[in-house]
């Protein structure tokens, strides 16, 4: 069978499964959510299989949502702009100025000289230092930290291999960047800071359920924290034992081959210094900008609030910084500046697209009533034991997030999980804390979270690749949420299930 022939009879099954699911799902009350559901299982099916670019199923929605009254065209059109698409843009555009500077270089090679260069030594090294920057700031403000850093580290072990070992590097480049977005994400489940979910939940609970203490930050974190130190060091072990199964040689016969490369670098020159400086300045800005909440009394407060500067965003610094340097002479390149226009044609634009049909589907499953119909089903769990509550509970948030953004799920989900709690005579916590930290657990698809989007944008990870791992790693995290919160549940928040 000819790759055309493929092409069109996964478009024909993208086709079956959309009018099954089509049929599957009830229209009583909201009648365009069997069509929403249709659209959504075209598009993933497309997506998996790459029917076509990735880039134009993203694209989907400009049509579709328009002709079955999903959303008009204008409406749809938004979620193409959103800001988080220019803070990818300008982080892409800071990574390819470090590049053409060659500072990506010498940071790979220092890098490697401390912690080695045994493969499984460097994923841990990344996944432990994403997880804990995670915790403090946006997952996907520390991916576009990372990123640049580990792309410089597998560029730089491409340029000093052999012909033969081409494979490791291939698997290794894969496996490096799938850590950073997986370790992103799970770093951060362990703080009520970490990620958007985490806070929703915060809110939410205190607001339907006044009279009940209040959860702090200390208290989420003896909660969140075993979580995501569980999930990392078992994360870690599955991506590089069974995953992607890493050689324990070191990459490098002998690091006095970094050595060496390091030396022959010289000092550090200018154009290294200021794209340097200019991406640190953009780190510092990520981290410090938003408050920084530790109790309910207790607030540190970010640059934002302390100087009114409360309508900038991450995309703001990023694109600022990105400027920046194609303002700053070039010392190497007479006559040129540190970035110009023709360095950033090879970014994957493509990606900007996809972005914006994760947004757009999102905001589908709301105006088609599809996520009210998916809420509801909460309202079913009427199992008498809470440990198979929870385990639906995860299995369904893990799910729904693969579709649309966790902030979306948890705002629908939270609650009506809230009121199934009270209808059940439960301790909301039951639910309420694994379905938000099971929003965080969605690894399969790069629309499943800007942190995946990003790194499938990389161009070193293929789709296929990505489900195939995060199949896996959706399975763990159910697997941990579940067990550890369960284990701990009477400890933290004295709750005897």
């Amino acid at each position: 069978m000819n790759l055309v022939s493929k092409k069109w009879m996964f478009f024909l099954l993208a086709i079956t499964l959309a009018a099954v699911g089509y049929w599957l799902v009830p229209s009583e009350t909201n009648p365009k959510a069997p069509i929403m559901a249709a659209i959504v299982i075209v598009m993933a099916i497309c997506w998996i299989f790459e029917v076509l670019p990735i880039a134009v199923t993203s694209l989907f929605p400009m049509f579709l949502f328009p002709l079955f009254g999903i959303l008009d065209a204008k409406d749809t059109a938004v979620f193409y702009g959103k800001e988080i698409i220019f803070l990818f843009l300008g982080g892409l555009m800071l990574a390819q100025g470090i590049q053409q500077s060659n500072l990506h270089q010498r940071l790979a090679l220092k890098i490697v000289s401390i912690i080695g260069s045994k493969p499984a030594h460097l994923i841990l090294g990344f996944m432990i230092t994403t997880a804990f920057l995670s915790m403090w700031i946006s997952n996907t403000a520390t991916v576009m930290v990372m990123m640049p850093i580990g792309i410089s580290i597998i560029e730089e072990l491409k340029t000093s291999f052999a012909e033969k070992n081409k494979k490791i590097i291939s698997q290794f480049a894969v496996a490096l960047m799938l850590c950073i977005a997986y370790a992103a994400d799970i770093g951060g489940m362990a703080t009520v800071i970490g990620t958007m979910p985490n806070m929703i939940f915060i809110e939410m609970y205190q607001t339907i359920f006044p009279e009940k203490a209040a959860i702090g930050f200390t208290q989420w974190m003896m909660m969140g924290l075993p979580i995501s130190i569980t999930f990392i060091i078992t994360g870690w072990l599955l991506l590089t034992k069974i995953i992607y199964k890493m050689p324990k040689s070191n990459l490098l016969k002998s690091n006095d081959v970094v050595k060496n490369q390091l030396c022959g670098l010289g000092k550090i020159n200018r154009d290294e210094a200021l794209s340097g400086l200019v991406f640190f300045m953009a780190a510092v800005l990520w981290v410090t900008g938003s408050d920084l909440r530790l109790s309910e009394n207790t607030t540190i407060h970010g640059w934002r609030t302390t100087f009114g500067l409360e309508m900038t965003t991450d995309a703001t610094i990023a694109i600022a910084a990105a400027t920046l340097l194609f303002l700053i002479p070039s010392q190497k390149r007479k006559g040129e500046m540190l970035l110009k226009w023709s360095h950033v044609h090879s970014l994957p634009w493509g990606v900007l697209l996809l972005f914006g049909g994760g947004f757009a589907i999102a905001g589908g499953f709301t105006s088609s009533g599809l996520s009210e119909v998916i809420g509801k089903m909460f309202t079913q769990l009427t199992f008498s034991s809470p440990v198979i509550m929870v385990i639906i509970v995860c299995v369904v948030l893990t799910l729904l997030t693969e579709v649309t953004s966790n902030t979306a799920t948890t705002n629908l989900v939270l609650p009506i999980l809230a009121q199934a709690s009270v209808a059940l005579n439960i301790d909301p916590i039951l639910l309420m804390i694994p379905a938000t930290l099971s929003a965080s657990c969605a690894f399969m698809m790069p629309v499943a979270s800007p942190t995946q989007a990003i790194i499938f944008g990389s161009g070193y990870v293929k789709i296929k690749q990505m489900i195939r791992a995060g199949i896996l790693f959706n399975l763990l995290g159910v697997l941990i949420v579940t067990s550890i919160f369960l284990l701990l549940a009477n400890f933290v928040f004295g709750i005897d299930w």
